[in-house]
C-alpha cells in the first residue's frame, strides 16, 4: 500500500520536478517545465454521478492521475493493472489513468510515476536518466 507521501517522495526525486497545489481542487500536482505528470484526484460530484449511472463507485482510499503516452498504451495499463488502475467518464478519450494508492506497492507506484515523469521531463534530462539506470528509451 502506498500513501500520497510515497507519491511525493517519488516524483520530487525526479530531476526538475516541483510540487504546486491545484487553485481548482486543492490537490497536491507534481510537475516539470513540461507540464502536470501526475496530481491528487479526489471525485467531483459529476464524476460520482456519471460513475453512478454506470453502475460503479468511487473506490475509498486516497488517488492519484498520472499520464500515459496515448489511448493505447491507457488501455493496456488498464488491463494489465485492472485492481490497481482505473479510469473514469471524465478521462475518455484522455491519455490518463486513475491510481488507487491502497492497491499500489510503493515500487510499482514508482515506476508508473516515472513512466509518466518521462512524457513530460527535458528530453535530455530524460536520456540522461534513463542512461543512469541502463535503460533506452525504446
Amino acid at each position: 500500500m502506498a500513501t500520497l507521501d510515497d507519491v511525493r517522495e517519488i516524483a520530487l526525486g525526479l530531476p526538475g520536478t516541483f510540487e504546486k497545489v491545484d487553485g481548482h481542487r486543492g490537490g497536491a500536482g507534481w510537475r516539470t517545465a513540461g507540464g502536470l505528470f501526475a496530481w491528487e484526484r479526489g471525485p467531483s460530484k459529476a464524476d460520482l454521478a456519471a460513475l453512478a449511472k454506470l453502475g460503479r463507485q468511487w473506490p475509498e482510499g486516497p488517488v492519484i492521475g498520472i499520464r500515459t503516452d496515448g489511448l493505447e498504451p491507457k488501455e493496456a495499463l488498464l488491463a494489465s493493472l485492472p485492481g490497481v488502475l482505473f479510469t473514469i467518464p471524465h478521462f475518455d478519450g484522455y491519455p490518463a489513468v486513475l491510481v488507487r494508492l491502497d492497491a499500489v506497492e510503493r515500487e510499482q507506484l514508482a515506476e508508473l510515476v516515472a513512466d509518466s515523469w518521462l512524457l513530460k521531463a527535458p528530453r535530455a534530462t530524460a536520456r540522461q536518466w534513463l542512461a543512469e539506470r541502463g535503460l533506452d528509451e525504446g
